[in-house]
C-alpha cells in the first residue's frame, strides 16, 4: 500500500527531553513510531539530531523528507530506508539525524503490517515459529544513567519461564528485594532511581553486585524460576587515558579482563555488557575466548554491520545488544541481526535509557528470535513493552 499521509510531531521522552513521534497512513494501514534517546552512547553511533536540536531535525523533515516519502509503498521496506538514506546522503545520519529516520522507518513498517491485517511481528519475522525473548532489568544502577551511585552502570537480572508473567514479575519481585534490603542497609538515606527505574545507592561496584546476587537468588529460591544476574558496565563511560578509572580502583585492559573474569566466574553471571572500551576489539577477544557467559557489544557494535564484521572476525563478543536508533533504519537493524544469527551470536532488543511508550521493540524481539529484550522493569514507559510481550504471548498460544 502507498504512502497517502504523513505526519511527525514532537512529543517528550521518559527524561523529560523532546523527541519525536511519526504518523504514516496508507488507504487502510496506520502505523506510529516514536524514537528513544541513550545517555551512555557509542561514539559510532547514527547522529540523533542535526547539530544536535530536535526542531532542526523536524524542520529538514518537514521540507525535505516527507514529500519524498509520500507515494512509496510501506511493503518496500528496503525501498524506504534507501530512500532516507540518500536524502540524508552521509553514513551516520548526520544531516537529517537518526532520531528523525528511525521513527520514519519503523512506522512505514507498522503501516505496512496494518495494511495487510497482521501484527509487526509476523510482517518483519515472515516464519511460523516464534519464541519470546526473556525479560531483562536493570534493577540497581549508577553511570550516566544516575547521580551518585555505581561506577558499573546497570545490574541487571534475566528470569526465564515459559510464562512471560511469571518471568516478568520475577524480575519485579527482584526489583522490590532490592529496594528492601537498601532500605535496610540505609535507614536514614533517602534513596533513588535512575533513568531506566533502577535503584541508586552510595555503594561499591562489588557490593552492589553481590546484593543483587542475594536478591535474585533469594526471589528464585522462592518461586522456583530461573533467575540469572548480569552487568552493563558501559566500560567506555570511565576508561579514560588507558586505564579504567572506578572509584575503588585503576585498572589497566589487562587487569580489566581479568577483574570481568573473576566477577563472572565468583557471581555466576549470565551476561556481561559493555566490559571494555568500544574501541579496544583485542582485549574483548581475550575475554570471550575465556568465558561461557554472554559477552555482550553495545558500544562496541551500535548496531552497525561493518563493525559487528570485525567483531565476528576477530570473535569478539558471542552476542550482540540490539538498538534501532543506534543505526537509524529497521533495514539496517534487520541486517546486523541476519549477520549476528549467521554467526551463531545470540541477539538482545534493548530499549534506550530515554524512552517512550512505544512498544515496537517487543514485536522486534519477537521478530529476531532474540534471547532477550532489555527494557527495565519500573515507569511505564519500560512496562509498555513488557505489556506488548504479554500481548503478543496470547497470540503464540
Amino acid at each position: 500500500m502507498k504512502i497517502r499521509d504523513i505526519a511527525l510531531r514532537r512529543i517528550i521522552d521518559s527524561r523529560g527531553n523532546p523527541t519525536v513521534e511519526a504518523e504514516i497512513k496508507t488507504k487502510n494501514g496506520f502505523g506510529r513510531a516514536a524514537a528513544p534517546a541513550g545517555a551512555s552512547t557509542g561514539t559510532h553511533e547514527a547522529v540523533a539530531w542535526p547539530g544536535g536540536s530536535v526542531s532542526k531535525g523536524m524542520k529538514i523533515a518537514e521540507e525535505k523528507i516527507m514529500p519524498q516519502l509520500v507515494g512509496l509503498p510501506t511493503e518496500d521496506q528496503e525501498n524506504f530506508d534507501k530512500t532516507l538514506r540518500e536524502i540524508d546522503g552521509t553514513d551516520n545520519f548526520s544531516k537529517v539525524g537518526g532520531n528523525i529516520s528511525v521513527a520514519f522507518s519503523l512506522a512505514c513498517a507498522k503501516a505496512a503490517a496494518d495494511s495487510k491485517g497482521i501484527t509487526l511481528y509476523e510482517h518483519i519475522g515472515k516464519t511460523d515459529t516464534y519464541a519470546l525473548p526473556a525479560p531483562m532489568s536493570n534493577v540497581l544502577g549508577g553511570g550516566a544513567h544516575a547521580i551518585g551511585g555505581t561506577d558499573i552502570q546497570e545490574f541487571l537480572v534475566t528470569s526465564f519461564d515459559d510464562d512471560i508473567n511469571t518471568a516478568i514479575e520475577a524480575n519485579s519481585a527482584v526489583h522490590k528485594e532490592v529496594g528492601k534490603i537498601l532500605k535496610g542497609k540505609f535507614p536514614n538515606i533517602a534513596l533513588g532511581k535512575g533513568d531506566e527505574g533502577a535503584w541508586v545507592a552510595p555503594m561499591g561496584n562489588v557490593e552492589a553486585l553481590e546484593l543483587v546476587v542475594d536478591a535474585a537468588s533469594k526471589v528464585s529460591d522462592e518461586i522456583g524460576i530461573e533467575i540469572r544476574p548480569g552487568l552493563d558496565m558501559a566500560a567506555s563511560e570511565f576508561y579514560h587515558d588507558g586505564k579504567y578509572r572506578y572509584k575503588e580502583q585503576t585498572l589497566t585492559p589487562e587487569k580489566q579482563v581479568e577483574f570481568v573474569l573473576g566477577l563472572i566466574e565468583e557471581y555466576d553471571l549470565h551476561s556481561v555488557e559493555d566490559p571494555i572500551d568500544q574501541e579496544d576489539f583485542e582485549s574483548w577477544t581475550t575475554l570471550t575466548e575465556q568465558t561461557d557467559a554472554l559477552v555482550i557489544g553495545d558500544d562496541l557494535y551500535v548496531t552497525n554491520a561493518e563493525r559487528l564484521q570485525k567483531g565476528i572476525d576477530m570473535e569478539a563478543t558471542n552476542s550482540i545488544l540490539i538498538k534501532p536508533n543506534q543505526i537509524g533504519t529497521l533495514t539496517d537493524t534487520i541486517k546486523a541481526v541476519n549477520l549476528a544469527k549467521k554467526a551463531d551470536m545470540a541477539t538482545i532488543i534493548s530499549h534506550r535509557s530515554g524512552e517512550t511508550t512505544d512498544s515496537t521493540i517487543a514485536h522486534l524481539g519477537v521478530a529476531f528470535e532474540s534471547h532477550a529484550i532489555k527494557t527495565g522493569i519500573m515507569g511505564g514507559e519500560r512496562i509498555a513493552k513488557l505489556n506488548e510481550l504479554v500481548r503478543i504471548s496470547e497470540k503464540l498460544r
